[in-house]
């Protein structure tokens, strides 16, 4: 086993202790057994016609339950909130019953998992919407993108704005997926604001044009955030809660011109909520982690609770970020796609598998329960 990493600072050799990466870590009222967390990540193989979950998601996150915690891909609550074919929902029977299979699966494996509820707002299409309806925003722009239907890849639709009472609506679609992630045996909720999706295009000028109270200054286009963030609350303990955010990310077209403004707020005041966790990707999501400037200790600093550092971690970069206190928690996403084992490979410092991207979105177990593990290999 690999007992340290070696890093260049300043000028100098810095040898850090792995350790830390395994050590365990108390998340709220969870115990973590280590800081290495499982990011969300669409696979587009939830049961055709019913978005539900099945035995062979369950099978995918039962493999990987040896990480810390485990978010679950991002779930729609709503079928307005679906933006690509195949996503799982939260929001009926049916998908309630499937995540049933995959939380049992994670937790017999010794696991812990949350689920990440999700409303893509804009980034949609009309085939995928209720009655063929256009897609909802915080403003009717289309957003420069292209989502996954079931013929392909195709631009999204333009969106129209959401009402005020509409947006109570959306609030409580978020309230009953909480509710039913509950009946579903979740230890947790994470709150998807990130990446472009409908939080996120609220939260940023580049998408929030309104000029009503969920609009234009700070407090009005935090307000929608907070309010989900306050429904949820209402029926789950803070300790079980978390939310992602990405403030410079430019994913599905979402930018704001002064990121630090809107999202030191947002960090100070879900810190007052009490919030068991923020996810952070830093820098552009899958992409350069330098994309724009953006002070992330400082968010650290004015949020009380964890902070999850993401997007292009590698095992070096993770602990040194845990050992210089830049993060508590770890997430990982590609490598977790192709190593079911990943915690084990990198405790030993073993080579990871590589990934078929391919294999990323949609399909069956190719590329998504048959990656090999390590299978006992000598340490």
């Amino acid at each position: 086993m690999a007992d340290n990493a070696c890093l260049y600072g300043q000028g100098s050799m810095m040898t850090l202790d792995a350790n830390i990466l395994f050590s365990s870590f108390r998340l709220g009222d969870l115990e973590l057994k280590n800081r290495i967390v499982m990011a969300p990540l669409t696979r587009n193989r939830a049961t055709k016609g019913s978005d539900a979950p099945n035995d062979l998601n369950a099978e995918y996150y039962r493999q990987r339950a040896s990480a810390g915690l485990i978010i679950s891909e991002a779930s729609q609550i709503s079928q307005q909130g679906q933006g690509y074919a195949w996503t799982p929902g939260i929001y009926s029977e049916a998908q309630i019953a499937g995540w049933q299979k995959v939380t049992k699966a994670v937790h017999e494996g010794g696991g812990k998992i949350f689920i990440q509820l999700w409303h893509v707002g804009r980034i949609s299409h009309v085939s995928l919407q209720p009655n063929g309806a256009a897609p909802v925003s915080s403003s009717p722009i289309r957003a420069k993108t292209q989502t996954f239907i079931e013929t392909g890849f195709v631009d999204v639709s333009e969106p129209h704005a959401l009402t005020i009472d509409e947006i109570a609506g959306v609030v409580r679609d978020y309230a009953a997926a909480a509710e039913n992630a509950k009946r579903a045996g979740f230890d947790g909720v994470e709150i998807h604001a990130a990446n472009g999706y409908l939080i996120d295009q609220f939260l940023k000028d580049g998408v929030n044009k309104r000029t009503d109270i969920y609009g234009g200054s700070i407090e009005n286009r935090v307000r929608f955030a907070l309010e989900v963030t306050d429904a949820i609350l209402r029926i789950w303990d803070r300790s079980r809660v978390g939310i992602r955010i990405s403030p410079v990310s430019p994913f599905n077209d979402a930018s704001d011109r002064d990121p630090a403004k809107i999202f030191f707020h947002l960090a100070e005041a879900l810190s007052a909520r009490g919030l068991a966790y923020m996810h952070v990707i830093e820098g552009a999501t899958g992409g350069a982690r330098d994309h724009a400037p953006f002070d992330y200790q400082a968010l650290r600093k004015i949020f009380s609770g964890a902070y999850m550092a993401n997007n292009g971690y590698t095992r070096e970069l993770a602990i040194a970020a845990l050992a210089e206190k830049r993060a508590d928690l770890v997430a990982f996403g590609k490598s977790f796609i192709s190593n079911p084992d990943l915690v084990e490979r990198l405790r030993r410092d073993a080579p990871l598998n590589p990934f078929d991207q391919t294999t990323f979105y949609g399909g069956d177990a190719k590329g998504y329960t048959d990656y090999p593990s390590l299978a006992g290999a000598a340490l």
